[in-house]
């Protein structure tokens, strides 16, 4: 790529340190006697000099004395901020000492500290005055003429667009449906090759969309250029609705159970991002040749791994660029909605910009997202980017030209998104980014400021909707379509980020190859993360990262391993995160993170291993605990962790009787309620900035009378009217029965709930406060009884209601009748779950926007008529059929499954009424499948599961 060598990692530098020299300067620094001279000197100089920092970010190319000039001052602004640290933690100590000889204890301990400390002012004031004087002598700020870039203001809301039509790939894709639903008996393999940005992943979906349901199963897997094989095999039993495998298994164990699994089944698998020939010399195992029709869809950039996979070669796409028209259409519809509105002065830009993207989606999209983020739409700014352009392209290949491409959209973002951006290296390739981990990261790290009136978190996800927004990340979506919940980096990105961080050592990545571990040898490293998909020599990673890890201040470990840094002696380290797994079942000790005293986010995820933590969490400035992946039994108490926001463990963890002294937490997940005190849900009604709760109960052991229990409930609940979100489990068979009518008398207090999952409760109604939540989405609710004016009170008075999931545990006395008079003007999805579903019926002009119908039924009453009236369902795509039978052994749910013959006999009878229906929708019949309700992570995937399209069946 052409030299665009500057990274923008200076804001993630410099603003954190200008935020505590501004602290040092207030009135709880008050005392520092002889010093407040020299803060103000080191706040306004360094404010100078991030000027100019910020100038050099948007330089394309820098001379070599301004390039090292600038290298200096990123180094020289992490050891200020260590310094500073260093400083203002044994006076931040102090504050929380609460009597008169606890302070003056340790004042006198801190005092050798503090006149070193002073000391180092004047060593750290000589180095600034340096720099300065650098920057006066080469002039760096008279030699820097460019057009700044228009930044966004990161505080208005964004709404998520959605994602572009899909235009050019029409005939495409009817060509591969045609090609997987044609009558040829043998497993075919079909391979879509191209280029990266052409749209072979968008073209997969939408054809595992089309056909998908029209198979008994279907998987959508991605593979990356370190494939860990086991777990894409997960992937795979997941989606099947099959249990999954320890990473300590033999390989043969999935394959054999996929294989026992499909041997007698029609199936649909995309396999996305093939790099190599040996992940699917592998992979290919698991699918038998059956002769039942069933297909397989790679998509790869290398033709030779196509050919490889495809024993006929016809089967194989070439994906091309799009044409003049579409590239046209795509482009100018993103910015101007039509290319007739653009304006007459803006068009020959345009087109040459346009030109410049030969083609390529993923480039058309990225440019138009930029331009159309502009707030002014000025001849000049379009004629700069496109000169901006003209300049690389004279002898670089198409992929060069999209690199390029997508590096000046980079560049054009506000500065606060860069170092957000930067910070998506921390990932490995293809790994579903969850958003809330991420923007909790960011405001670890010190990436994000809160402004006048705004509250930091607020302002973090405001960052993420910002990348949404110019096409930087690509959304994952929740909620079905209306809410996103993660994001996923398109591998072009991940590049382009790598290269910038590699330059700048902003972020330093380890994986297995010998290679990268070589790279990370003779630099200070700053962020590392580890990611191990295969079993190398723990020895090995130890000896390649351990040294220069003084200034380390975030870790990040995914993968295979049996060995951590020892002690954690990292002093500055602000963020760690652990997801690991290994071969053996082993013992990862933590007991020492309270010496982690800067620590801010704490993430562990440790499957099948003995996770060892302290019994008391004493971590000053920590803000995110999240332990929802320790599946083994751990006793918690946390003391003096005054900014905690967000906590989160694995369910099995009774709510402790000191959570009402949590007064910051505003997320609290995986706890489950006690039934034999009522101490912890009194504290409950305690914590009041809660916003997102998710709990579940188990009523096995209840010496409290449930009424006693239930008012008890409601009367906290009543008390958090910030929340937004509301999930309640069951945890055993009993819950089913549970009677919630004390919950009925509750008051419309959460006015800002958006998602309310309470189907553990079993009301005897519908609840009248329900009707007040203007604001909900998602509604997922169990009754015993419902009437027609219920049904008018949800779709009625719920305006922004789109995904409902109904349970109906009694006997339904009259039809449930949905018809254009009745609301849910917005619902995409609908669950209904009752003996009799063919009490259900639709009228015209019902649920116009109705994508998904999941109807969950009695296995005796199979044989009745489906629900009447799906022919008035304009915009069904998808209908799922699952028979209800249940059975609990020991702590599963298990859905039981039918006789092939009884199977083919459900399926016959809906398959009847959905071929008669316009849309045609894809069809889908379910039985078995294994469902434990244990933790975060396994109440969030089912929450998904239940309440979301994935980005791939949208």
């Amino acid at each position: 790529m052409a030299a665009a060598t500057v990274v923008s990692v200076s804001m993630g530098v410099m603003k954190p340190v200008l935020a505590k020299l501004a602290n040092l300067m207030g009135n709880e620094y008050n005392k520092l006697k002889g010093l407040r001279k020299e803060v103000d000197f080191l706040r306004r100089e360094l404010s100078d000099m991030d000027a100019i920092l910020e100038k050099l970010d948007n330089v394309d190319e820098l001379d070599p004395q301004a390039k090292k000039w600038r290298e200096d001052i990123i180094e020289m602004s992490y050891n200020i901020e260590d310094f500073l640290d260093d400083y203002m933690s044994p006076i931040g100590e102090a504050r929380y000492k609460v009597g008169l000889i606890q302070k003056a204890s340790q004042y006198l301990r801190t005092f050798k500290v503090r006149r070193r400390l002073a000391h180092q002012f004047q060593e750290i004031k000589a180095l600034v005055m340096e720099a300065s004087k650098r920057r006066r002598r080469y002039m760096f700020d008279q030699c820097i003429s460019i057009t700044a870039p228009t930044v966004v203001d990161p505080r208005l809301s964004v709404l998520y667009k959605e994602s572009a039509s899909l235009v050019g790939i029409d005939a495409q894709k009817n060509e591969l449906v045609n090609w997987a639903m044609d009558k040829g008996q043998q497993l075919k393999v079909m391979a879509i090759v191209g280029i990266g940005g052409l749209g072979k992943t968008t073209l997969a979906n939408e054809v595992y969309r089309e056909v998908g349901g029209k198979f008994n199963c279907k998987a959508f897997v991605s593979v990356s250029q370190t494939p860990e094989i086991v777990g894409l095999f997960n992937s795979f039993l997941s989606q099947l609705g099959l249990g999954t495998y320890s990473h300590a298994c033999q390989m043969q164990d999935p394959i054999n159970d996929l294989r026992g699994y499909l041997q007698d089944k029609r199936y649909f698998v995309i396999i996305d991002d093939l790099w190599d020939t040996r992940a699917w010399d592998t992979i290919q195992c698991a699918f038998p040749q059956n002769n039942q029709c069933s297909r397989v869809v790679i998509t790869t950039r290398n033709e030779n791994v196509a050919r490889s996979c495809c024993s006929n070669h016809e089967c194989i796409h070439n994906m091309k660029p799009l044409s003049e028209q579409d590239s046209r259409k795509l482009f100018f519809d993103r910015i101007f909605e039509s290319e007739d509105a653009c304006p007459t002065e803006l068009m020959k830009a345009s087109c040459e910009i346009l030109k410049k993207c030969g083609g390529l989606p993923l480039a058309i999209i990225t440019m138009a997202s930029m331009l159309a983020c502009q707030p002014t739409r000025l001849q000049g700014q379009w004629e700069y980017i496109q000169n901006s352009l003209a300049t690389r392209f004279a002898t670089e290949s198409m992929y060069q030209d999209m690199m390029s491409i997508l590096d000046l959209s980079y560049k054009n973002h506000p500065r606060q998104l860069k170092t957000c951006f930067l910070y998506l290296s921390s990932y490995p390739e293809d790994y579903e980014i969850d958003k809330d981990q991420l923007v909790r990261r960011w405001v670890a790290e010190g990436f994000v400021r809160n402004h006048e009136g705004q509250d930091v978190w607020d302002v973090a996800e405001s960052y993420f909707n910002e990348l949404v927004n110019r096409s930087m990340i690509q959304p994952l979506y929740g909620c079905f379509g209306t809410k996103v919940y993660g994001c996923r980096v398109h591998d072009m990105l991940l590049e382009l980020i790598g290269r910038r961080c590699k330059e700048d050592n902003f972020l330093s990545l380890v994986v297995n190859d010998p290679q990268t571990m070589a790279e990370v040898q003779d630099k200070v490293i700053r962020r590392l993360t580890i990611v191990r998909s295969c079993d190398i020599d723990d020895g090995k990673v130890a000896k390649a990262t351990a040294r220069n890890l003084s200034q380390l201040r975030s870790l990040t470990m995914f993968g295979r391993s049996n060995w951590i840094y020892p002690n954690l002696e990292f002093k500055s380290l602000r963020v760690l995160c652990l997801y690991i797994f290994s071969r053996h079942d082993i013992t990862i000790d933590l007991t020492s993170i309270n010496q982690l005293s800067r620590l801010r986010y704490l993430k562990v995820d440790g499957h099948n291993n003995h996770i060892l933590i302290p019994r008391q969490i004493q971590l000053q400035f920590l803000e995110t605990l999240d332990l929802s992946g320790i599946d083994r039994g751990i006793t918690l108490q946390i003391m003096d962790v005054p900014h905690l926001s967000h906590l989160v463990v694995r369910g099995g963890m009774t709510l402790p009787h000191w959570i009402g002294d949590m007064k910051s937490v505003r997320t609290l997940r995986g706890f489950s309620i006690p039934m034999d005190s009522l101490e912890s849900i009194i504290g409950l009604g305690e914590l009041t900035t809660l916003s997102d709760l998710g709990l579940y109960f188990n009523n096995v052991c209840e010496p409290l009378s449930k009424a006693t229990w239930m008012a008890a409930l409601s009367s906290s609940l009543e008390k958090l009217g910030n929340l937004k979100q509301l999930n309640v489990w069951h945890g055993d068979p009993e819950s089913f029965a549970l009677c919630a009518d004390p919950l009925s008398s509750l008051s419309s207090s959460f006015y800002n709930l958006e998602l309310l999952n309470i189907r553990g409760f079993i009301f005897s109604k519908v609840p009248k406060w329900i009707g007040h939540l203007q604001n909900l989405c998602v509604l997922s609710l169990g009754v015993k009884h419902i009437f027609q004016e219920d049904v008018a009170i949800i779709g009625t008075r719920l305006p922004s209601l789109r995904t409902l999931s109904l349970r109906i545990t009694g006997v339904l006395t009259e039809s449930i009748v949905i018809g254009g008079s009745t609301g849910f003007l917005v619902v995409k999805w609908f669950q209904f779950d009752c003996d009799r579903i063919s009490y259900l019926t639709f009228e015209q002009g019902a649920m116009p926007e109705l994508q998904v119908l999941k109807l969950v039924f009695d296995g005796e009453e199979w044989d009745k008529a489906a629900p009447g009236g799906l022919q008035y369902l304009g915009s069904l795509e998808k209908i799922e059929a699952r028979r209800a039978y249940y059975s609990y052994v020991g702590k599963l749910w298990l859905q039981l499954g039918a006789s092939q013959d009884e199977a083919a006999r459900i399926r016959g009878v809906f398959q009847e009424v959905v071929d008669t229906l316009p849309t045609r929708p894809a069809f889908n019949l379910v039985f078995g499948g294994l469902h434990r309700p244990v933790g975060d992570d396994d109440y969030r995937k089912m929450v998904r599961q239940m309440l979301r399209f994935t980005s791939r069946n949208r």
